[in-house]
């Protein structure tokens, strides 16, 4: 049995396109695997906090050494964190949102992302002393964005700040690059048909990304 963690940031709770195509995703999953375990995680009803000199204070004082405030400072931290352990793989709703992360996501990364949790640092190794702890899951990132082009070669791929940063942190949350899928909705802004076309097509592509990591459907057996 695998464990899936469903993340959603856009800020829209209704009319989202990265909602709908993460949505679609966990449900054709939960058809082939209805016994798969599915961790929900909603960034806009349960907003991250940002972090804060407390945070900071108590994420880098070793455990046995925190106090009560420390532990309450870090407890949504811990929640996130045990949740992204349990997870064999990460279904991420993420629109790019003027050009990047919505700040709800990077909000969550910085809560996950955390020395002795998530990342060791080890000055005894040199030039390169932080070494993540978590391996072994995947990541399918399910986006929208209002304009077009964003993925190499396009014209606009130059002005994407959400894909690569997504990419540079992933090896934190237990994730290889290698492992890291992504489906986009372009031309939102506009409405046409080229919106409608790239909408229909991820809905296609999400179906297809389910089958091959999911296995078929045992849906009626």
């Amino acid at each position: 049995m695998a464990t899936l963690l469903h993340i959603d940031a856009s800020g829209r709770t209704s009319r989202s396109v990265s909602r709908d195509l993460s949505r679609r995703f966990v449900e054709a999953w939960a058809s082939r695997r209805p016994d798969d375990r599915v961790i929900r995680r909603d960034l806009a009803e349960t907003p991250p906090p940002l972090m804060s000199e407390a945070w900071i204070a108590a994420a880098f004082t070793p455990p046995d050494r925190r106090d009560a405030a420390m532990r309450d400072a870090l407890a949504w931290s811990d929640g996130a964190i045990d949740e992204l352990a349990a997870a064999d793989l990460i279904v991420l709703g993420a629109p790019m949102y003027n050009y990047g992360m919505p700040a709800a996501l990077k909000a969550w990364v910085d809560q996950v992302i955390r020395v002795g949790r998530t990342f060791s640092f080890d000055l005894a190794r040199g030039d390169d002393p932080i070494e993540p702890t978590l391996s072994g899951k995947r990541l399918v990132v399910l986006s929208s964005r209002g304009e077009f082009g964003f993925r190499e070669p396009g014209p606009r791929a130059a002005r994407n700040h959400l894909d690569p940063h997504i990419e540079t942190v992933a090896p934190y949350l237990g994730v290889a690059a290698a492992d890291i899928r992504t489906i986009t909705v372009e031309y939102q802004e506009f409405g046409d048909e080229r919106h409608a076309q790239s909408r229909a097509d991820a809905e296609a592509a999400v179906e297809a990304l389910v089958g091959e990591l999911a296995g078929p459907s045992v849906r009626g057996a």
